[in-house]
């Protein structure tokens, strides 16, 4: 504006001069706008991703630590109840050695 009141060469370079740094400033700003835009959807995906890490982690350790299957003993099992469990007493036999002369 400068240079069509002031009809020089000085205030035409002046005039090109804030022209052209208000468009590098507008592509700055777009510049950075997109910026942010791809931070913010990195940041999205990482906090999608620590979620999916954390149930993986989860998951490993519940593979790594199963629980102990209920398993039948093998065996025969005396019944409650009945005559030989009653008498578990358990006999102890000795044997006697002969003396030597």
């Amino acid at each position: 504006m400068a240079a069509t009141v002031l009809n020089s060469e000085r205030a035409i370079e002046m005039s090109v001069f804030v022209v052209l740094a208000f468009v590098r400033m507008r592509r700055a700003i777009a510049a950075n706008s997109q910026i942010l835009a791809k931070l913010a959807e990195m940041e999205r995906r990482l906090e999608n991703h620590d979620a999916d890490i954390q149930d993986l982690m989860d998951a490993i350790r519940e593979l790594m630590d199963p629980p102990q299957p209920d398993r039948r003993r093998i065996g025969f099992e005396v019944p409650p109840g009945s005559a030989k469990s009653q008498n578990k007493a358990t006999k102890v036999r000795t044997m006697s050695l002969p003396n030597r002369p």
